[in-house]
């Protein structure tokens, strides 16, 4: 049996007429219709001169054809999906860090990524959808908006299992954001290991309320499922006011989410058991954040389902560590056992200790990065001896199981978020008031997580709290700008006069 190492090859799995994509209210698409969607866009991508190790960006809407479209880039080019949200800046960073050869935007797209683009001299795609037609189907447009004829006779040039798939930006603490390059190998390995842990086959059906310019959305959600011929119902992104509207129309036999979402949609179950009662559901999976335990208890008496929590982060492909499936143990408040990758705990000094040593949880395997792009200064420090140092403290029981005790890394982790405090201390910064900021996290009840920065203003200004989260709101997208922004005269500091944003919240009062 061939090994498959490719976004195309992945994408033969399914029966040719059974459903891969489907959504709200429009017709379903077949995998058959799936791989000609691929193939067509691949042969467009390759007559408009970009083809594989093209890094393309990809700025649409949650939807079926924001996850067709990735499909279709990652298998010709490298897809390099952005947040609809970010502003300008944040278009300019990251469009010009991935040195992008193109940008896809839907037609009717007003987003100041266009803008930006024009400015960096990187040509526009448009992407002409027709409600009409099946889930996930598009055209794809020239720069000047005009149709692109394509050659049947000329094979689309797919990529090749060694090709980077898809390019996403993890944020550090005391460095710029860093590219995170996926191989197709990296990628369909995470999808063959979730597929595996999940016993997913193609009578599933996921529920994806995740958005897929992130890793959870793209490979737990989409690839994990057309993996195995199952399909996907891909919603405009999660709402609790239509989730059980959708529940009601997908017939999903599972959905993965962060923590948060979970606890938003216990907030409605009350009010929706008849739905629930007639969607039974195989499973629910929750990641990219913690789980607590009373949350994992209360999701599964109200849906009657086990509740499968993982540990993933972008370098990995998405999954690392997952609890297994009944009849096997489930922990609450443990992320599980090895769930494709090899997981260990490293001491300082790069030994591997035994069961119940405390230290940093490190990971090798098919779905481990090679490193990040143009940085050997961060490639040298997040890789020991082949292991990969995922930042994250932790220690494995006895039985293998995974806990997690506190995090190396500074990033925030906003309900599954991840937020660099130094790019919020950077756009505080540029306030003529301000003279020192630091951003740090603060407890949130809900989210994990919350943003906060503590200021200290130039002498002879003045400046408000509403006054520089504004400012903020203004050059950030809205989950990175600080719920709350303290004035001080001085910032606490610690023994050798550095600033620590770690425990800051608690010396400042706000836990």
């Amino acid at each position: 049996m061939t090994t498959i190492e490719t976004i195309h090859q992945l994408l033969g799995a399914g029966d040719p007429d059974a459903v891969a994509i489907s959504a709200p209210d429009r017709p379903p698409l077949t995998f058959d219709g799936l791989r000609r969607q691929v193939s067509q866009t691949v042969q467009v991508l390759n007559k408009l001169g970009y083809g594989r190790g093209d890094a393309v960006s990809i700025v649409l809407p949650n939807g079926p054809e924001m996850a067709t479209s990735f499909l279709a880039v990652a298998a010709g080019c490298v897809s390099a999906p952005l947040n609809p949200a970010y502003k300008d800046d944040e278009f300019a960073f990251y469009l010009d860090d991935l040195k992008a050869k193109a940008l896809i935007v839907e037609t009717s797209s007003t987003s100041p990524a266009i803008e930006v683009a024009h400015s960096l001299n990187i040509p526009v795609l448009r992407l002409d959808v027709d409600a009409r037609d099946p889930a996930g189907s598009f055209i794809l447009r020239g720069p000047d908006g005009a149709d692109v004829p394509i050659d049947e006779d000329t094979p689309p040039d797919f990529a090749q299992a060694d090709d980077i798939a898809l390019v996403l930006h993890t944020s550090g603490t005391t460095s710029r954001p860093k590219q995170v390059p996926l191989s197709q190998r990296n990628l369909t390995a995470s999808a063959r290991h979730i597929s595996r842990t999940l016993a997913l086959t193609s009578a599933d059906r996921c529920l994806n309320i995740m958005p897929l310019f992130h890793i959870h959305g793209l490979i737990a959600a989409t690839l994990s499922s057309l993996a195995v011929g199952a399909s996907v119902f891909c919603t405009p992104g999660f709402n609790a006011l239509r989730f059980f509207a959708w529940l009601d129309e997908a017939h999903p036999s599972w959905y993965t989410a962060v923590p948060t979402m979970h606890q938003a949609i216990l907030t409605r179950a009350d009010r929706n058991r008849e739905i629930i009662e007639r969607n039974s559901l195989r499973f629910i999976r929750s990641s990219s954040a913690s789980l607590p335990p009373q949350v994992m208890a209360e999701l599964e008496a109200t849906f009657n389902a086990p509740v499968i929590e993982a540990y993933g982060m972008t370098e990995a492909s998405h999954q690392m560590a997952s609890n297994p499936l009944p009849p096997h143990a489930r922990k609450p408040g443990s992320v599980g056992i090895a769930a494709g990758p090899d997981v260990a705990i490293m001491d300082d000094d790069g030994q591997i200790l035994e069961s119940g040593g405390i230290g940093e949880v490190v990971i090798k395997g098919p779905n481990v990065t090679a490193g990040y792009v143009n940085n050997p200064k961060a490639n040298s420090e997040a890789f020991t001896s082949g292991w990969f140092r995922t930042g994250d403290q932790g220690m494995l029981d006895e039985e293998g199981y995974l806990y997690l005790t506190g995090r190396l890394k500074e990033i925030i982790n906003r309900g599954g978020e991840k937020i660099s405090p130094r790019e919020v201390d950077e756009v505080l910064l540029d306030h003529p008031a301000v003279a020192q900021v630091v951003t740090f996290a603060m407890p949130h009840a809900q989210l994990g997580e919350e943003v906060a920065a503590a200021v200290v203003l130039a002498d002879g200004t003045s400046a408000e709290e509403r006054e520089l989260r504004d400012f903020c709101s203004e050059r950030l997208a809205n989950f990175k700008v600080p719920r709350k922004v303290l004035i001080l005269s001085e910032i606490p500091k610690g023994a050798t006069g550095k600033i620590q944003r770690i425990g800051l919240a608690s010396k400042l009062g706000l836990t």
